[in-house]
């Protein structure tokens, strides 16, 4: 009979614990005994996530519903009711006429809150009546842009308009314009006419940084009512 080898203690004691491990335990035994690989009981190591630049308020903002204001034109329907729907006006005092109930104020609501109003206001003649209130053109949204440009004014407010593209229809700024400290001024409770002045909010935009590209949070979206300031 060939003599074996003689085994040290340490390597007869890897043996027998490999003889007593699973085969599926045999791959990570090797992995930690040999390689080195730590192990974390378990939960995967993961990096953590890259910290990207804070958001800025005035890109995260939520949209504003819209507000009516004079001169707008709104499309008034009353289910089952023609005699009492059609189009109407906002007066410069702020007012629209509707049949049955006379001069009621629609500045400052958006469409959805005077048909609400309309609509409790007729309970008063009509069984449980239904009243919807449409934009049909919006003439009191505009915008101004106003100082060291070249055709400062008031401009229809059509759609989605940043401060860049208010200041091109503007026509750019004059000569000695301070490009860094243009301001936003902002009602922030959308029109008050007649009752008083409105609560002003002012946002600060530094063209400079627009012009490097070094933060395009600057390029603040215009809401109705919003005056553009260079200095």
């Amino acid at each position: 009979m060939r003599p074996g080898r003689p085994q040290d203690g340490g390597e007869a004691e890897s043996v027998a614990i490999t003889r007593r491990l699973p085969p599926s335990s045999l791959v990570v035994f090797f992995l930690v005994a040999f390689v080195g690989l730590p192990l974390d009981n378990g939960h995967a190591q993961t990096e953590p996530p890259p910290r990207g630049r804070p958001p800025n308020p005035q890109e995260t903002a939520e949209p504003v519903d819209y507000r009516i204001g004079p001169g707008d034109v709104l499309r008034l329907f009353v289910w089952k009711e023609p005699d009492l729907s059609g189009e109407v006006t906002v007066r410069f005092d702020g007012k629209v006429t509707v049949p049955l109930l006379g001069d009621i104020d629609a500045t400052a609501r958006t469409p959805e809150q005077l048909a609400s109003e309309i609509s409790k206001s007729m309970k008063r003649f009509l069984v449980a009546p239904q009243v919807t209130v449409a934009l049909v053109n919006s003439n009191s949204a505009r915008f101004f842009v106003l100082g060291q440009v070249v055709r400062p004014g008031d401009f229809p407010l059509r759609g989605r308009t940043t401060v860049l593209q208010a200041l091109a229809l503007a026509g750019g700024f004059r000569e000695f314009a301070k490009t860094d400290g243009i301001v936003i001024v902002r009602q922030a409770e959308g029109f008050s006419f007649p009752a008083g002045k409105a609560a002003e909010t002012f946002l600060t935009v530094n063209y400079k940084k627009l012009e490097n590209a070094k933060d395009v949070g600057e390029d603040v979206l215009l809401r109705p009512g919003d005056t553009v300031l260079v200095p």
